[in-house]
């Protein structure tokens, strides 16, 4: 049974920092893209930051470019997103999903992004 579990969130001020870390079982990890989504109180889910199954590709959504990285870790089954320079904007459940075999962007695509979610890690950004 494929289990995705996020950790790493918390209440930070606006310009600080968090790490979200989330580990995969049940699969096989380095055959899977894997994508980080949030979703805010009252507005769609929405991608952040996704890699490829490879880890050669990175996406980024444009209001977060620059203040995020993504990386993984297939060693320990473990997808990371470092976020810097937050924003009260930027608070929001973020999720961790992942997909079998290439992705070509980040949008988030229900369709796309069905089957593997981790149940979501609070961020919480303060003025």
């Amino acid at each position: 049974q494929v289990h995705l579990a996020e950790s790493g969130g918390g209440l930070v001020q606006s310009g600080g920092s968090l790490r979200l870390s989330c580990t995969a079982s049940g699969l096989r990890f380095d055959d899977y893209s894997l994508g980080w989504f949030r979703q805010a109180p009252g507005k769609e889910r929405e991608g952040v930051s996704c890699i490829s199954w490879s880890g050669r590709n990175t996406f980024y959504t444009d209001s977060m470019k620059g203040r995020v990285t993504i990386s993984r870790d297939n060693g320990k089954n473990t997808v990371y997103l470092q976020m810097n320079s937050l924003k009260p904007e930027d608070t929001a459940i973020y999720y961790c999903a992942a997909v079998e075999g290439s992705i070509s962007g980040c949008e988030y695509d229900p369709l796309f992004w069905s089957d593997k979610w981790g149940q979501g890690t609070q961020v919480t950004v303060s003025p």
